[in-house]
């Protein structure tokens, strides 16, 4: 098969008729083997019903059902899962992503070898309380990952080659990270492609500021499982051993300054009376604390069942 195109939806009932119709015009005018997985995040509205009418006269269509609200990573993961083409295409259900861009992508995946293409809006028809906050977070992201050809990390239209969407999981709201998941996982040529940005002509926005913080938080995940899940003490034991030496080295020299205070017979403040003592004990207490979670998390890394899981190119 050539293509999967994996849409979540939640609460889009007024627009999949058009958008399961546009799709499979586009296939069907460049001859393209496919699969369309519609997966459904607990809508209320109808959607569900309307996949299953869509189903019984479009036999390329593939419906899931979520028993509830689970969120956009969640409705992506499970379809990557159930995914057989070997370019595998994301976009949102709102109409806001052109399937015409779809041959483009497919190419630069097939033809460009490409293991990833990410769409860019470049003109929006957002508002610019969502505009501005989304190129500060893609700011962030491109200097925090090193993927510094993508403008739009959050774009729903993406295009993938096959071994990519089975090769990583995503969880929590790390569906605007993908191309940083992707990276960590080896799958390093990550394009971008000029999309067309629609302007909504169904429904409203189910994304709230919420996001923002929500999505930085993500991205200090990722970047933290990425570079110290299998050794954790690195992080952890670099700080900790900071922070104890800088303590200890402060209380020395507290210590000291009294003893030298008293061997020239000067006047001198008790140590517990100066503020500065407490500061070290305080950072000696923390280096020690971070000591001993870089050695438990090693110990659980060590012991964990994916300890030595690595991602596998080829062989021969």
């Amino acid at each position: 098969m050539d293509i999967s195109v994996v849409v979540p939806l939640y609460n889009e009932v007024e627009s999949l008729p058009e958008l399961t119709s546009w799709i499979k015009r586009v296939m069907d005018e460049n001859n393209f083997t496919y699969e369309i997985i519609l997966i459904d995040d607990g809508s209320n509205d109808g959607s569900w019903e309307q996949i299953e009418y869509l189903k019984s006269t479009h036999k390329e269509i593939i419906g899931i059902k979520f028993r509830r609200n689970y969120g956009k990573s969640a409705a992506l993961n499970v379809g990557f899962e159930a995914t057989q083409g070997n370019v595998v295409i994301t976009m949102d259900a709102d109409l806001q992503d052109s399937p015409d861009e779809i041959p483009e992508l497919y190419r630069n995946i097939f033809v460009e070898k490409f293991d990833l293409v990410s769409g860019w809006k470049q003109k929006r028809y957002d508002p610019l309380s969502k505009t501005i906050p989304t190129k500060f977070f893609n700011s962030v992201t491109r200097k925090m990952s090193g993927i510094n050809n993508l403008h739009d990390f959050n774009c729903g239209l993406k295009a993938y080659r096959k071994d990519v969407v089975k090769n990583i999981e995503v969880y929590g709201e790390m569906h605007r990270y993908i191309p940083v998941l992707a990276k960590w996982a080896g799958f390093t040529k990550i394009g971008e492609q000029v999309v067309e940005h629609r302007a909504r002509k169904y429904g409203t926005t189910k994304f709230g500021w919420s996001r923002f913080v929500n999505g930085f938080l993500d991205l200090l995940s990722i970047f933290f499982v990425g570079k110290f899940s299998k050794r954790p003490m690195h992080f952890f034991g670099t700080i900790g051993v900071f922070s104890f030496t800088t303590g200890f080295i402060i209380a020395l020299w507290i210590i000291a300054g009294k003893l030298i205070a008293i061997a020239n017979g000067l006047k001198y403040r008790n140590i517990t009376d100066q503020p500065l003592f407490y500061i070290a004990l305080v950072a000696i207490i923390v280096g020690f604390q971070l000591f001993l979670t870089g050695f438990v998390a090693e110990l659980i890394s060590r012991n964990s069942s994916e300890r030595n899981s690595y991602q596998i190119d080829k062989t021969v």
